[in-house]
């Protein structure tokens, strides 16, 4: 045989006497080979020949060997009708041949790697099941694969995925796991294509929903998609089986969403067509509460809504309701009313019970006390509840024998519990007015009234109110009297009652008027004190000089503080200064009184005449000039007079002489 050198390997060199030794070998193998022959009864004779032609040629490759056999035993290039007789396959006709195929192909399966199959359970272990899939080999499978089927025996059935034919040590590797996925891949699109109801197992709740078990695959069932209701608690799903509707495949993702609601959301809508068709007013038809707001709840009649108004809840009065109903509840209602669509229908619960007012006691009547519970407080009144749905209105006015109206949240809140007296009565319109105030005696009937708050009295009050024209004091609990702006001060014009008192202050005021029938009373704060313009008449005459402060100044004028806190009036006019300066708010200047009226309290002053001095001097003398002239004249006169006289008791004394002399001379 030839000997086969290793690559690098230099050959080494026979020498003579070796060939020489080989020789008669080499001659005796090729004389054996010619001796060769095949026995054609013999069905291996074929194979011994060839086992035989490969002992004899040690010169072909055994690569070329192996290739030579396999590609005659690749089934579909091996031709009977071409062999010999004295091959493979002699005295077998072509029907006979068939038959041996068709057995052949029935003992031994041809499998593909990534292929399901079914598989019989041939053993079991403690690690592993041993599985026969009809191929060369059995396959192993781990047993926990398994631990769904806890009655696993040999002879059952199973799905198995083949993952690989042979691996590394020439074993079959199948999973059973994988085989599952498989095939619950094809059962969930089957269920997509056909909208199929399948039945899933609720693994676990998830963010958004729940994780459903649908053939060995997770799939998705979301929150909305549960109920056609909200679901509030999805733990109570949880390791429950369920019934689903494959909506969506994501092969991307391996993503598998699933809807329990479109099962419910079909049931409904032939409930819908039944309740709609056969609807009407005064039904009385059974609900859930599927939604709560604060003004009523939406119900569930089974696939159609309606709204529970929640005046319609209760005949008695509630803020919200959830205090008489909850969530998920179960209730009865009547069909109020629709709209020609039937989309929108109005409920009612209290209708389902008799009405309060018609079992209201016979014996209430108009003066009747009643006590109850205060329901609820406006801005006009409060509601006093009688019992539950019986209800009557206090207004405001009704609460206190005051003039003067107050907020009611003074006198009460929500939830206290009072008395009233029954003022109307309407069973009929069912309607009841109350009255609190008629607990207690009017004082404005008591017999001391008209002593009490005579004209002249004096009293302390509390300020309640403010007016354009003056201000109401609440001399006692509903006795309110008036004071007018034009009595809250003798010195200061006051515009507006906040100028001088605020609400809630207390002022001491005289009963100027009392009118009990017509429950008036005119009453002043001025009069406490006496009358200063009487005083004043005195200090400020015209022409005296008074420091004034400005407090005001308008187009017309300047408002002017003197003295004793009174104010005085100074025209635009005489406002003007000996610089030409401009007199400002708040300047102490010199002012001349110019006017005083004690009657409508009025003192006209003015500026200008204090530096226009001369010209007021002239002016004025001026106005008395006359009076000095004449003085003059009546002096000189009488002066001249007397003189006049003088000289003429000395001329008539000198004229008396002289006419006595001549006289005398002429007597003589």
């Amino acid at each position: 045989m030839a000997k086969v050198h290793k690559p690098g390997e230099r050959p080494r060199k026979t020498t003579a006497s070796e060939e020489a030794k080989a020789a008669p070998k080499k001659a005796l193998k090729e004389d054996k080979v010619e001796k060769i022959e095949i026995d054609e009864d013999d069905p291996l004779a074929e194979i011994k020949s060839l086992q035989k032609e490969e002992i004899a040629t040690e010169a072909i490759p055994v690569s070329e060997l192996k290739k030579a056999r396999y590609e005659k035993q690749v089934p579909g290039e091996f031709d009977f009708d071409a062999f010999d007789s004295k091959g493979f396959g002699e005295g077998y006709s072509k029907d006979k041949k068939a038959e041996m195929e068709k057995m052949y192909s029935g003992t031994v399966t041809s499998v593909d790697t990534g292929e399901v199959v079914k598989g019989t359970v041939v053993g079991i272990n403690d690690r592993d099941v041993i599985l026969n899939i009809g191929f060369k080999s059995d396959g192993l499978v781990p047993l926990a694969e398994f631990k769904e089927m806890t009655n696993l025996k040999i002879g059952d059935v199973v799905d198995l995925f083949i993952e690989e034919r042979e691996n590394a040590m020439g074993q079959l590797v199948l999973s059973r796991r994988k085989a599952k996925l498989v095939k619950g891949w094809e059962y969930v699109q089957t269920a997509l294509d056909k909208d199929e109801v399948i039945e899933g197992f609720v693994k676990r709740r998830t963010k958004g929903g729940l994780i459903v078990d649908v053939f060995g695959i997770e799939a998705f069932l979301p929150g909305s998609q549960i109920d056609v209701k909200p679901i509030r608690d999805f733990d109570i799903y949880v390791n429950k089986s369920i019934e689903v509707k494959v909506v969506k495949i994501n092969y991307t993702n391996d993503n598998v969403v699933v809807s329990h609601k479109v099962l419910i959301e079909k049931d409904l809508e032939q409930q819908k067509a039944v309740i709609l068709t056969n609807l009407e007013k005064g039904q009385v038809l059974e609900g859930v509460i599927k939604n709560m707001t604060n003004f009523g709840v939406f119900i569930d009649l089974g696939g159609v809504d309606g709204l529970l108004h929640i005046t319609d809840i209760s005949w008695g009065r509630i803020n919200h309701p959830e205090e008489v109903l909850k969530l998920d509840q179960t209730v009865k209602v009547v069909v109020l009313d629709f709209d020609g669509d039937k989309k929108r229908i109005s409920l009612g619960m209290k209708q389902l019970t008799p009405h309060p007012w018609d079992s209201l006691p016979a014996e209430i009547q108009i003066g009747s006390k009643v006590k109850g519970k205060i329901v609820n407080v406006a801005d006009y009144g409060a509601f006093l509840e009688l019992q539950p749905g019986v209800e009557g209105l206090i207004h405001v006015s009704e609460m206190s024998w005051s003039q003067h109206l107050r907020n009611p949240q003074d006198f009460m809140k929500v939830g206290d519990e009072v008395q009233a007296v029954v003022l109307t009565l309407d069973r009929e319109e069912r309607k009841m007015s109350l009255g609190i105030k008629q607990l207690t005696e009017d004082p404005w009937t008591r017999q001391d009234v008209l002593s009490k708050y005579a004209v002249g009295t004096k009293h302390k009050g509390i300020v309640r109110n403010l007016t354009n024209f003056g201000l109401f004091i609440e001399l006692e609990e509903g006795i309110d009297g008036l004071v007018h702006v034009s009595d809250l001060s003798w010195t200061k014009k006051i515009k507006h009652p906040s100028e001088f008192v605020k609400v809630g202050e207390t002022m001491d005021v005289q009963v100027l008027e009392l009118d009990a029938a017509n429950r008036r009373l005119a009453l002043s704060h001025k009069h406490m004190e006496e009358n200063p313009w009487d005083t004043f008449e005195n200090i400020f005459t015209v022409g005296s000089v008074h420091k004034c402060t400005v407090i005001n100044k308008n187009d017309k004028g300047a408002i002017l503080e003197l003295p004793y806190g009174i104010e005085g009036f100074c025209a635009a006019k005489n406002l003007a200064k000996e610089d030409n300066s401009k007199i400002e708010v708040g300047e102490s200047l010199d002012f001349k009184v110019l006017e005083f009226s004690k009657d409508d309290r009025r003192i006209v002053l003015s500026h200008k005449a204090m530096w226009s001095a001369e010209d007021d001097k002239q002016a004025a003398a001026a106005k008395k000039k006359p009076v000095q002239q004449k003085s003059s004249i009546q002096s000189i006169n009488q002066q001249t007079e007397k003189s006049t006289l003088g000289d003429l008791e000395a001329l008539s004394a000198l004229k008396e002489k002289m006419s006595g002399g001549s006289g005398e001379s002429k007597s003589e």
